[in-house]
């Protein structure tokens, strides 16, 4: 038997043609096959491939032509033969250059559907996550050697002590930015004195906490969804499971206990921070001492205010870290995964604090901290 693809003709009954193959169906051994194919002129065709070796995808396409164009009856087929050319016969469907058009309306509702599908799902998985998170606490409540303090401690670091001079800076950028603006509204009433209640009552009660946590979502949030994330795309997360290593107590835990640890005090210090921005504004342009702008600040901002921002923060930063570890433990398939979890634990992180922070506004003005 050759090599080399070929056939011979035999006449049967009827005006009939048997092409009897016989060689190696392969790209490289097909050789003129298909334009002798083309020749062949008959009314009715069989094939015959009881002598053939080897077959790959290109010559069972050939047979499968013949059956498909000229009616071919096939014969002398192995099993693996005719299973091939039974996959390359299903995959012979017309391919779309360009999809439908679809109504406009109809395309902007289906998407609003499945963000809302989407978006109802994510919740649920947050909820079910921030239960285990919960199982996790109180497993490590029964048996206490098994918290990772050293993560926690460095987790701290990461989230807190390098996250000082960007939120220190904004915070401070920002404290000038309010008593600016601030003072460019009020001098048309000769009231530039009251820049002070708006920067020092805007910084404690509000921007402190809120910039400090879009600050920690567009930072640690999303490292913590990438960390995660790459773990699980080189299935480490799987390894340690089978070890026996809880990947909550290892990875989640220690991440969400630092960060609401240490929310409160970078919202006290972006707090502080945004009251000397404004104050160094208020001395050089309306010329108000500093003595002068930290006893007014002792006046007009009530404890209330810091007490708002103080309780808001660590809820703010369980939200965070909740949102990156979920995200990073939902990546799965390839490296693009990680990212698009990455962005979303960001914008998720960033969407659920504006939300809390509107809810706290609307408890704290129901209880009288106004």
């Amino acid at each position: 038997m050759t090599s080399v693809a070929t056939f011979t003709e035999e006449e049967t009954k009827g005006d009939g043609l048997l092409l009897r193959f016989s060689g190696n169906l392969t790209l490289a051994r097909l050789g003129r096959l298909p334009e002798r194919l083309n020749e062949v002129n008959a009314q009715k065709l069989a094939v015959d491939l009881s002598d053939v070796g080897r077959m790959d995808t290109v010559g069972a396409w050939l047979i499968y032509k013949l059956i498909r164009d000229r009616k071919a009856e096939l014969t002398g087929a192995n099993d693996e033969q005719a299973a091939l050319i039974e996959q390359v016969g299903n995959a012979d469907v017309p391919v779309k250059v360009r999809p439908d058009r679809t109504n406009p309306f109809q395309r902007v509702l289906t998407q609003m559907g499945a963000a809302t599908a989407t978006a109802g799902t994510t919740m649920v998985g947050l909820l079910g996550f921030f239960g285990a998170l919960l199982l996790s606490a109180w497993q490590l409540m029964k048996n206490p050697r098994r918290f990772r303090m050293n993560a926690v401690v460095q987790q701290f670091e990461v989230v807190g002590v390098h996250s000082l001079g960007i939120i220190g800076l904004m915070s401070f950028l920002v404290g000038i930015v309010i008593a600016q603006q601030g003072a460019v509204q009020l001098r048309q009433f000769g009231a530039e004195v009251f820049t002070i209640n708006l920067v020092g009552r805007s910084a404690v009660k509000e921007l402190g906490v809120l910039m400090t946590a879009i600050m920690v979502a567009g930072r640690s949030g999303s490292a913590f969804a990438a960390q995660i994330g790459s773990m699980k795309l080189a299935e480490e997360i799987d390894a340690m499971r089978t070890i026996g290593v809880s990947p909550m107590e290892a990875l989640v835990m220690p991440r969400v206990l630092s960060t609401v640890l240490v929310m409160p005090l970078l919202a006290f210090y972006a707090a502080l921070l945004a009251m000397l921005g404004g104050g160094i504004f208020v001395w050089a342009d309306i010329g108000i001492p500093p003595i002068t702008f930290i006893q007014r600040i002792r006046e007009v901002v009530p404890m209330t205010d810091l007490w708002q921002a103080l309780i808001k923060a660590p809820v703010f930063g369980l939200i965070i870290a909740m949102a990156g570890c979920f995200q990073g433990l939902q990546v799965e398939g390839n490296a693009e995964s990680v990212g698009l979890r990455t962005t979303t634990a960001v914008v998720q992180g960033i969407f659920l604090v504006i939300v809390l922070d509107a809810v706290f506004a609307v408890f704290f003005t129901a209880i009288g901290w106004l």
